[in-house]
């Protein structure tokens, strides 16, 4: 199956995270920050990338996604990014990706079913 790097700094998160993708075949490593989990990305070289918006800071994700799509070894790996932002802060943002403005190739909200998550994996790995 595939590598999935996780990028969350919340346990529980990370803990449905793990199991859910391993109980469905995937090799998964875990980050609890973007800065960790970039260098994390650059040696595992993940297929996919699920990554929280909201960490040490609100847009850290962000910055996060930024950084993954300029470096040459992960530009081209989907990006499915986590958030609650809307939960924060009261549905005030519409999340789209855009190359320019937040370059992630899908969104879920949390807390996220395990179906979902796996239609959402599934689909960006192109299964």
């Amino acid at each position: 199956m595939a590598k999935i790097l996780c990028i969350d700094d919340d346990r529980d998160v990370i803990e449905f995270l793990t199991l859910t993708l391993k109980a469905a075949g995937h090799t998964i490593e875990t980050a609890p920050d973007g800065a960790s989990g970039f260098q994390k990305a650059l040696a595992f070289l993940p297929d996919l990338i699920v990554l929280d918006v909201m960490m040490a800071n609100t847009t850290e994700g962000v910055g996060t996604a930024f950084d993954l799509r300029g470096n040459a070894s992960t530009a081209k790996t989907p990006i499915l990014m986590l958030t609650s932002i809307n939960q924060e802060f009261g549905n005030a943002f519409k999340l789209q990706s855009d190359a320019k403005n937040l370059p992630v190739d899908d969104f879920v909200e949390k807390p996220i079913a395990s179906k979902t998550l796996l239609e959402k994996v599934n689909r960006l790995l192109g299964k």
